[in-house]
């Protein structure tokens, strides 16, 4: 069985830093691409960043490049998502995905993640 359980979501104020950290089991977490997504109230999910599989090249949504930072750790099956400078804009609920087809390039598409976590949320105040 397949679980993403996603941790470290909570409320900060702006200009604040949180880090989510999501745990893989059930696949070989080292040949899955790792992505971050949210969804804020009343819109679609959106692609935030993801982490290769391989050489652990990484991609970021404008919004977020220079203050949030993805990275792994193949050891705990685990991927983190440090986010800095969080704006109130940044509010959401942040889903953690894996993609385990080996695919490349990276994809930001949500429909090629088929696993993904239950999300855990994030407000950020002003």
């Amino acid at each position: 069985q397949v679980q993403l359980v996603e941790s470290g979501g909570g409320l900060v104020q702006a200009g604040g830093s949180l880090r989510l950290s999501c745990v893989l089991s059930g696949l070989t977490f080292s040949r899955c691409t790792m992505g971050w997504f949210r969804q804020a109230p009343g819109k679609d999910r959106e692609f935030v960043a993801t982490i290769s599989w391989s050489s652990g090249r990484t991609y970021y949504t404008d919004a977020v490049k220079g203050r949030f930072t993805i990275s792994r750790d193949n050891a705990k099956n685990t991927v983190y998502l440090q986010m800095n400078s969080l704006k109130p804009e940044d509010t959401a609920v942040y889903y953690c995905a894996a993609d385990r087809s080996l695919r490349s390039p990276l994809t930001t598409r949500a429909t090629d993640y088929g696993y993904w976590g239950q999300g855990t949320p994030v407000t950020v105040s002003s």
